[in-house]
């Protein structure tokens, strides 16, 4: 099996040379994906702005894989500020649906901007019929 790398249009992340995902086998990797739109810029609105523009980063991502939340294994969420626990629980009742991925939240002193809140990386199955 080869390493297949994910590509999104835009690719917010090229410029720093890192891919939004790995395809192995039937197995996608996606990198932490921020509330960041289109045009790269963080989206205005705060946390929950933020987290919904990450989770729908994260589905194109999922998909440009060959996959989708419904497909999440593994999810890892970072957090700046633990207060908002209860918002990060929200919006995974949003996006995921049962059963559940397995899901580890952390708060960090800081992600790659300032403004960012929220950054959320995953691991997922990619069904047989779409493995390369």
């Amino acid at each position: 099996m080869k390493l297949e790398r994910v590509v999104t249009n835009p690719d917010n992340y090229e410029p720093f040379l890192l891919s939004q995902g790995i395809k192995f086998g039937n197995l996608l990797f996606i990198s932490g994906q921020a509330g960041a739109g289109a045009d790269a810029k963080i989206v205005e609105g705060g946390f929950r702005a933020q987290g919904e523009q990450a989770f729908a980063n994260l589905r194109r991502a999922l998909e440009a894989g060959g996959s989708s939340l419904n497909d999440v294994i593994k999810v890892t969420i970072f957090i700046t500020d633990m207060s908002n626990f209860k918002e990060v629980v929200e919006l995974r009742r949003r996006f995921f649906s049962e059963p559940y991925p397995a899901d580890t939240i952390a708060e960090v002193k800081a992600l790659y901007d300032p403004e960012v809140m929220i950054e959320i990386e995953a691991i997922a199955a990619v069904r047989d019929s779409q493995v390369k």
